[in-house]
């Protein structure tokens, strides 16, 4: 009784209920279960009564496999009739299924029972031969690889999986190559140099152990016989090729070229192939392959249901003495063969599709069908490409093509949607519907201009209506909605200009669009001097409903032309140094352009001879070019041009008339600013000297009220527009100023040093909204100015330069700024 009920507990019954779909019933038995062994209480599970299954004859059909099973008439249990192999009943193949029909009378009814026979360890690994011969050179290095044939096992599963031992040996070891492909590769490594003298013959024990409970082993001898001369063994291509071939192909079939190659020469490079070992051992004679060419071919016929995978162990022999061997394995996976390809239908379709539909909106409806059965007749579908929408499963072969993603027509606007369908046959086999879906826009893109700032050049003095720039917008919608208008738009601020002594004037004053083209220009002709940039918005705006718009801001740069000459600055009081050389007077310009139109040069235009002065070509300073002397005159014109760098270049001109003293009266002029006892002192001993320092301080008092007026006279810069403001840069390489044509005489005597004049040109943010320009350009003068310096020459008196009346300037002076 205990046996019984130990075999009972052995049995696993995976299902027992009944399948109401098809009327199956699945039962689970291991293999090799005793006779009598109950599989199931198939009555019961048919749902019959007690009695019941006898009475209506319940039995099984012949299918003409022997089952191993039977129906116990008295009570409706499914019995183990006979010995159970797995192995013979399904070879490798998994699961084990053996199908049943059970026949039922009064009234007559048929049910299919499934039965699943499982895999016990019944079986050991076995290799293919119970010893291996190599013949290994001795020449071999460590490291080399020699294949080996692995064992097989009739079982599967985990009772299959097999792992390799060798017995201990200090030259080899065996090494497993877990690659993808189903069997293992097993290898011999050399780890140490052979030494055929020493050990002429290795016996090694190669082991295989599959992973049952309890655990079986199988075992080969390796006899490895160790050779000398020929150290090149033939190297294959590649160590395992991969074929596939389904199972229809005729005999002759080419399964596989293989390729090897030895670096020896001569005999040693000659080769043979041969086919060393096939697994499974019982189809050595299905394969054949050329000796000289490598290539393998078909002697028989395949089968996947018998036999769906091939280890081909191909061996390369070259002629050498000894003679070297390589090795690599081909791997044939043998593939089913499906005749009956899915059928797909379109039953629906909802098209266009609103670019704005939600997301789950069915788009179509399908059918798909397959007349195979089994794996075969399965069918699984989806949709090419993945996005945007997928394929869900109504109910058995009916299937709604669904958005599942949001669609933009601006991106696509249509999809060419391929829906796929695939049976579960090897190799399987396929049907393709496909669908044009077309995407209707609605108006969701609003005109978008290439960059979000346009940057605009514009030469100043253009002329009224000529085009500054010409503007798009992309919008990417169709029809109304992808029509766009454009118009110029102030915005709230930073959108206009200003003009000097008029305030603020609005953007719309010096320029327009087109609202069509997008084109802009000038409503009128534009001046640097006035404007230098101008900041406004382009509005486009689409035709769509509701209106969608984009904006981009333009900055208009005014260019500057050459269209100001320069204009003179009066004279700053300075006096000259002592010393050889001297500076006699500065001579200032500025020119209302900028850049190279506002850089100023100063030429020494009369006399055109070689003189005793000489002036600075970018600072304009006056100096003696030598030592002066009585045979140079006592007066001298010098007339001076300053240019501009502009093309054409502008100028002006300046006419300094010098006077020179006698060393003396220099001496009295230097007396006047002494103290006034010591002045007494000397006007006591000469009435003329007294004569001379008092006709001095005349002059210098009336030049110091005439330099106070000058500097405290109320003046203010002219601010142009919103742009910087650039000053007058007055140094020894230039100015950046106005320029006119000028004459001025300038006195020369003795007094403070010199200091030159430095104005840099800082930038100053645009004026206040409704802010006045102040005007800054200061009256004409018509008192002298006048600079003084001391000559000094060798052994000669001090020279005394007269003032004369200062040529006053022919209209007033505009400047970008304060200047010091």
């Amino acid at each position: 009784m205990g046996e019984r009920c130990c075999a009972v507990l052995r049995v696993l019954v995976l299902q027992a209920a009944w399948a109401l779909a098809g009327g199956q019933v699945r039962y689970s038995v291991p293999e090799e279960a005793k006779a009598g062994t109950v599989v199931g209480r198939l009555a019961q599970d048919l749902g019959l009564e007690a009695g019941e299954a006898e009475a209506r004859r319940l039995r099984l059909v012949a299918q003409g496999r022997r089952a191993s099973v039977e129906v116990s008439g008295a009570s409706g249990a499914l019995l183990v009739s006979s010995r159970l192999d797995r192995e013979e009943l399904c070879g490798k193949s998994a699961p084990c299924a053996l199908r049943l029909e059970v026949l039922l009378e009064r009234p007559l009814r048929v049910f299919h029972v499934q039965l699943e026979v499982t895999d016990i360890n019944d079986n050991a690994p076995i290799f293919p031969a119970a010893r291996k011969n190599f013949s290994i050179a001795e020449s071999s290095v460590p490291g080399s690889r020699f294949p080996l044939e692995g064992a097989s096992d009739a079982d599967i599963g985990a009772n299959a999986q097999l792992s390799y031992t060798l017995s201990p040996s200090e030259h080899f070891r065996m090494e497993e190559d877990n690659s993808k492909s189903r069997s293992k590769s097993l290898f011999l490594i050399l780890t140490k140099s052979l030494d055929r003298e020493t050990i002429p013959v290795h016996r090694l024990v190669l082991t295989a152990t599959d992973g049952g409970r309890p655990s079986l082993t199988g075992t080969m001898e390796l006899v490895i016989s160790v050779l000398d001369a020929n150290d090149n063994a033939p190297q294959f291509n590649q160590s395992v090729y991969n074929v596939q071939l389904s199972e229809d192909a005729i005999e002759g079939t080419l399964v596989a070229r293989v390729n090897a190659t030895d670096l020896d020469e001569g005999i040693n490079r000659d080769m043979k192939y041969e086919i060393d070992t096939i697994i499974p051992p019982s189809t050595s004679d299905l394969f054949s392959i050329d000796a000289n060419t490598g290539e393998i071919r078909l002697k028989g016929v395949l089968d996947f249901e018998e036999d769906n995978l091939y280890d081909v162990n191909v061996k390369a022999t070259d002629k050498g003495t000894p003679p070297l061997s390589g090795h690599c394995r081909v791997l044939l996976e043998v593939l089913d063969v499906n005749d009956n390809a899915p059928e797909v239908w379109v039953t629906s379709l909802s098209v266009p599709v609103p670019e704005d539909a939600s997301v789950g909106t069915v788009v179509a409806l399908l059918s798909v069908s397959d007349r195979d059965s089994g794996a075969n007749g399965r069918v699984r579908c989806w949709v090419w490409p993945a996005a945007p929408f997928g394929l869900e499963a109504t109910f058995a072969g009916s299937y709604s093509l669904v958005l599942r993603e949001a669609l933009d027509r601006e991106r696509v606007s249509e999809y060419e949607v391929e829906v796929r369908a695939e049976d579960g046959g090897a190799p399987a086999l396929g049907a393709r519907r496909g669908l044009r879906v077309p995407v209707s826009d609605v108006n969701d893109n609003a005109p978008l201009f290439a960059q979000a700032v346009y940057t605009v050049l514009a030469r100043e003095n253009n002329a009224a209506g000529a085009e500054l720039a010409r503007l798009w917008a992309r919008d990417p919608d169709e029809a109304g909605n992808g029509r766009v208008s454009y118009s110029v738009w102030e915005g709230a601020a930073g959108g206009v200009g200003a003009a000097a002594g008029s305030g603020w004037r609005a953007a719309s004053s010096y320029v327009s669009g087109d609202a069509e083209s997008g084109r802009v220009w000038a409503l009128q002709p534009l001046d640097y001097e006035e404007l230098q940039v101008l900041q406004f918005e382009v509005r486009a705006v689409d035709a769509g409903e509701p209106p969608l718009c984009g904006n981009a801001t333009v900055q208009l740069f005014v260019l500057d032309e050459n269209d100001n000459a320069p204009a003179l600055l009066p004279p700053a009081g300075s006096a000259p140094e002592a010393g050889a050389v001297a500076v006699v007077a500065k001579i200032r310009a500025v020119d209302a352009d900028s850049g190279y139109n506002a850089w100023l040069r100063y030429e020494l235009w009369e006399p055109r001879a070689k003189g005793p002065f000489r002036v600075g070509l970018y600072s304009g300073e006056v100096s003696t070019a030598r030592p002066l002397d009585e045979a140079d005159g006592a007066r001298h014109t010098l007339l001076i041009v300053v240019r501009d760098h502009g093309e054409p270049a502008r100028s002006a001109t300046a006419t300094l008339s010098v006077s020179l003293l006698e060393a003396n009266e220099a001496v009295l002029a230097a007396g006047s600013s002494a103290s006034s006892s010591g002045s007494g002192s000397r006007a006591a001993t000469n009435v003329w000297l007294v004569v001379a320092i008092c006709a001095v301080s005349s002059l210098f008092l009336l030049a110091l009220v005439l330099y106070g007026a000058s500097r405290w006279a109320p003046r203010a810069a002219v601010l142009s527009g919103p742009g910087p403001t650039t000053l007058v840069c007055a140094s020894e390489v230039g100015s950046w100023s106005y320029s006119q044509r000028h004459s001025r005489s300038l006195c020369v005597a003795d007094g403070a040093a010199k200091s030159d004049l430095m104005v840099f040109s800082p930038n100053f943010p645009p004026p206040p909204p409704g802010a006045a320009p102040k005007d800054t350009q200061p009256e004409p003068s018509a008192l002298l100015h006048t600079v003084s310096a001391t000559a000094l020459f060798k052994s000669v008196p001090f020279l005394r330069l007269l003032c004369s009346p200062l040529l006053v300037l022919s209209h007033p002076l505009g400047i970008h700024g304060p200047c010091l």
